[in-house]
């Protein structure tokens, strides 16, 4: 059974850091490209961050500068760096494995900066 977990999440200060991971079981990790989402309470799901098989990234405008997304296909795991963190990025954030043929999500990590 294919399962992406989510770790890393938690309760942060306004211009702290965090480091998400997202590890992967039962699938041919290297095949996917991997990405992260969140949604803020009431609102709708959004693009964080991507990354391609081959290593391309690309992020929303909302944490260009700030998030960082990598990939270890050896450990088939995908990470977020999030830094100068903002009551905005607040959110659940979930993992995405994708290929043209399946889409797997993880549950997710909570995020929340606060002071």
């Amino acid at each position: 059974q294919v399962q992406l977990v989510e770790s890393g999440g938690g309760l942060v200060q306004p211009g702290g850091s965090l480091r998400l991971s997202c590890a992967a079981s039962e699938i041919n990790f290297r095949i996917y490209t991997m990405g992260w989402y969140r949604q803020a309470p009431g609102k709708q799901r959004e693009l964080v961050a991507t990354i391609t098989t081959g290593g391309m990234t690309n992020s929303a405008d909302s944490v260009k500068g700030r998030f960082t997304i990598s990939r270890d296909n050896a450990k088939k795991t995908v990470y977020l760096q999030m830094n100068s963190l903002k009551p905005e990025d607040t959110a659940v954030y979930y993992c995405k494995a994708q290929t043209t043929l399946r889409t797997y999500w993880g549950q997710g990590t909570q995020v929340t900066v606060s002071s």
